[in-house]
């Protein structure tokens, strides 16, 4: 019996890493404030390393600027939001829409984190979460924490077997 409780608990922690996910550092967050995004990254792909990383911005979500990142190289990808944002006394139509840090290489076995500083805008829903889609590229596979629950669901992305990364929001006190 004792060796059947052994084998069990091996294969638990064998299998304990292919179940955790990229996720956000701090899990709630202030509408209508700057929020700084860590992203975890647990593991590889199935024991290949990390190669690349790609964060797609929420709506809503503005003045992104990634934190460079030794060893890798950093690109923000800008495009048309949905709608005008005011930002210090300024429009925006437009900006960061996805950050993509690659050229590194995180081994399956290290952890690592990679940052944006953002701005939550005002229009964002207060009481719900946001979620930041993340794919991890690996040098053999990709892994896509991008699912989303539905609407009204309970949960912080954890419904599908690869949860996007979330963030409550909470109204400005």
């Amino acid at each position: 019996m004792s060796r059947t409780i052994f084998l069990a608990a091996i294969a638990a922690l064998a299998a304990w890493p292919a179940g955790a996910h990229v996720s956000l550092e701090n899990k709630q967050a202030t509408i209508g404030a700057s929020y700084k995004a860590v992203f975890a990254v647990p593991h590889g792909c199935a024991g290949s390393a990390t190669v690349k990383i790609r964060v797609q911005i929420p709506e809503g979500v503005i003045a992104v600027k990634p934190m460079p990142k030794a060893g890798w190289s950093v690109e923000a990808i800008s495009g048309k939001y949905a709608t005008e944002y005011d930002y210090h006394g300024k429009k925006f139509s437009e900006g960061v829409k996805e950050v993509v840090w690659s050229g590194g290489k995180l081994a399956d076995g290290n952890y690592d984190e990679f940052v944006v500083s953002t701005y939550l805008t005002g229009r964002l829903k207060p009481n719900s979460m946001l979620y930041f889609p993340v794919v991890q590229e690996c040098e053999q596979g990709v892994s896509r924490w991008i699912d989303i629950p539905a609407e009204g669901r309970a949960g912080h992305g954890h419904d599908g077997k690869s949860p996007a990364p979330g963030v409550k929001l909470v109204p400005k006190p």
